[in-house]
C-alpha cells in the first residue's frame, strides 16, 4: 500500500485520522488486558481447585505432574500448564484467598509479575500493596523485583515531617507519601565519607536512578538553582517538581548528622521557591532534608516551629562487605532464575 500524494485531503482529515488511531490503540490495549485478566482468572481457578484437593486428599508433586501431563495432552497448543506453573497457581490461590480475583489488582498484572510477588513471600498486605503499585505505575517485572528488594513501599511515607501541622489533611497525606526514610543511594557505588557536592554530583549524573528512588511523579528541575534576593545569592541543592501532586519539592543534602540549623535553612528555601516559582494552580511547595544520620526527637523539635512543610530523612549508599555480597545472588541471577522458572509461560494464551 502506498500514499497517494495527488489526493487533496478534505478539511479535518488529519484530526480524524489521529482520533481513529487513538481509538484503535485503545481498543487493542483493552483487548490485551481483557485476555490477560481471563488468563489470570483461569490460573486462579485452577489453583483454587488443586489447593482444595491438596487440603482434602494430600495431593503430592507426582499427582500434580500427572495432572499437568493430562492437561497438556488435552490442550497441546496452550502454554503455561507445566507442573511447576500449576504449583505457582496453587500458591497464587493460597495467597489471594478471597475472590473474585478479577476485582483485585493482581488480575491486571502479567503472570510473570505475579510469580515475582509469590517468590518474594511477602505478607498479604505488602503483596497487595506492591501489586497495586505495579498496576498504577506500570512497573516492568524487573522494576517490580527491584522495588521489592529495596523495600521501596515500606520506606515510603516514613520520614518524620510537619506536614500534618502545615498542610490541610488530604494534602498532608499526599505530601507524606513523597518522603521516604531512608533513601537508598546504593546505585551510586559510593562508600565511606563523601562531600555534599560529590553526593549531589553523583545523584544528578545518575538522574534516572535518582528519580526512580525518589518515586513516581518526580521531574528534575535543576541543581544549585540560583535565586537573587535583593542582591543576596542563594542556591537550592536540588529542585524537583512532582507532576501528580503539582508541587515543587526542594531537596537539601547533608552528608553528616542532622542539626537543627539545617531545618532553618530548608525552611527558608521552601518559602523562597514557594514565593518565586509557585503559581496559583500549584499546591504548596514542600522540602525534604536528606542527611547522613538523624535523631528523630531532635528532628521533631526542629520541625515543630518551622512554618514551611518539611520532612527529614536519612540515606544510605554503602554496599554489603565483599564476602557477604558474593554469598548473595545478584539481581541478574534472580531474574535469570525467574526466566528459567517459567519457560513455557511466554505468550500464554487461552
Amino acid at each position: 500500500m502506498t500514499d497517494t500524494p495527488d489526493l487533496a485531503l478534505p478539511s479535518g482529515y488529519t484530526d480524524l485520522l489521529g482520533e481513529l488511531k487513538k481509538r484503535v490503540r485503545g481498543a487493542r490495549i483493552k483487548a490485551l488486558r481483557t485476555v490477560n485478566t481471563q488468563l489470570i482468572e483461569l490460573y486462579w481457578s485452577i489453583g483454587q481447585a488443586v489447593r482444595a484437593e491438596q487440603e482434602k486428599q494430600g495431593w503430592g508433586s507426582q499427582v500434580i505432574k500427572r495432572l499437568s501431563d493430562d492437561l497438556r495432552k488435552e490442550f497441546p497448543d496452550m502454554k503455561g500448564l507445566s507442573a511447576r506453573n500449576i504449583q505457582y497457581m496453587t500458591t497464587f490461590a493460597r495467597t489471594w484467598v478471597q475472590g473474585p480475583i478479577a476485582q483485585q489488582p493482581a488480575a491486571q498484572l502479567p503472570w510473570g509479575h505475579i510469580m515475582v510477588l509469590l517468590d518474594k513471600k511477602l505478607d498479604v498486605s505488602a503483596t497487595n500493596s506492591y501489586a497495586a503499585a505495579a498496576v498504577q505505575y506500570g512497573w516492568s517485572r524487573n522494576v517490580l523485583l527491584n522495588m521489592i528488594m529495596n523495600r521501596t513501599l515500606e520506606r515510603t511515607g516514613a520520614a518524620p515531617s510537619n506536614f500534618a501541622q502545615q498542610l490541610a489533611a488530604q494534602d498532608s497525606e499526599l505530601a507524606q507519601q513523597v518522603a521516604k526514610d531512608p533513601y537508598n543511594f546504593e546505585f551510586l557505588g559510593l562508600t565511606g565519607e563523601v562531600a555534599e557536592r560529590d553526593l549531589e554530583n553523583a545523584l544528578t549524573s545518575r538522574i534516572t536512578e535518582t528519580l526512580r528512588e525518589l518515586g513516581p511523579g518526580f521531574s528534575f528541575v535543576g541543581r544549585q538553582v540560583h535565586f537573587d534576593v535583593d542582591g543576596d545569592d542563594f542556591y537550592v541543592d536540588l529542585l524537583f517538581f512532582h507532576i501528580e501532586q503539582s508541587r515543587y519539592v526542594v531537596i537539601e543534602l547533608k552528608t553528616g548528622k542532622f542539626q537543627p540549623e539545617h531545618a532553618g535553612k530548608l525552611n527558608f528555601y521552601v518559602a523562597l521557591v514557594d514565593d518565586v516559582l509557585r503559581r496559583d494552580h500549584h499546591n504548596e511547595t514542600i522540602g525534604i532534608l536528606i542527611c547522613g544520620t538523624k535523631n528523630d526527637r531532635s528532628v521533631r523539635y526542629s520541625l515543630g516551629r518551622s512554618t514551611s512543610p518539611m520532612a527529614v530523612a536519612a540515606y544510605t549508599y554503602d554496599k554489603l562487605p565483599a564476602a557477604e555480597q558474593q554469598a548473595l545472588p545478584t539481581e541478574g541471577h534472580l531474574v535469570a532464575a525467574l526466566d528459567w522458572a517459567e519457560p513455557d509461560t511466554a505468550g500464554d494464551s487461552l
